[in-house]
């Protein structure tokens, strides 16, 4: 005779739920393995990571200003536009991936000046990144 099934409840975060960071570090990156674009603030750059293997990158970037930062943590890509105008500073922001509160996202954008927050590429890398973001994609933030 078979007993009936114990659980216990556990402290540990679901690894299939994307606003956590789980898994090992990606070689060369900052982010762990559950995560699909990793940006490294200090370095300004970003990366591409598919089944815990960079895919692309490292790749230039422009973070947010200290007056408007670009947030750190772990988010999952909330919907994307390929064309999009920021309603709030009437900016062309082509190729955007969404992913935190406050409209940030990757995007096209100058890398000379710094953004309001978003993470700016350049068109052939903002491209590349919302083709192969999908919504739900985990972006972790260091």
């Amino acid at each position: 005779m078979v007993g009936p099934a114990l659980a216990e409840p556990s402290e540990q975060p679901d690894p299939t739920d994307r606003q956590f960071a789980t898994g090992s570090l990606v070689a060369g990156t900052p982010c762990t393995s559950s995560a699909r674009a990793c940006v490294d603030l200090a370095s300004r750059s970003t990366w591409l990571i598919e089944a815990g293997q960079v895919v692309a990158g490292p790749v230039a970037m422009r973070p947010g200003d200290p007056e408007a930062p670009t947030p750190t943590g772990t988010f999952a890509v909330q919907w994307k536009a390929e064309q999009w105008t920021s309603r709030e500073r009437l900016t062309q922001m082509p190729w955007s991936v969404f992913f935190a509160q406050g409209g940030i996202a990757f995007h096209q954008g100058d890398l000379s000046t710094p953004s309001a927050g978003c993470v700016k590429l350049g068109e052939s890398d903002a491209r590349q990144w919302f083709e192969n973001l999908q919504v739900g994609d985990q972006v972790q933030i260091h």
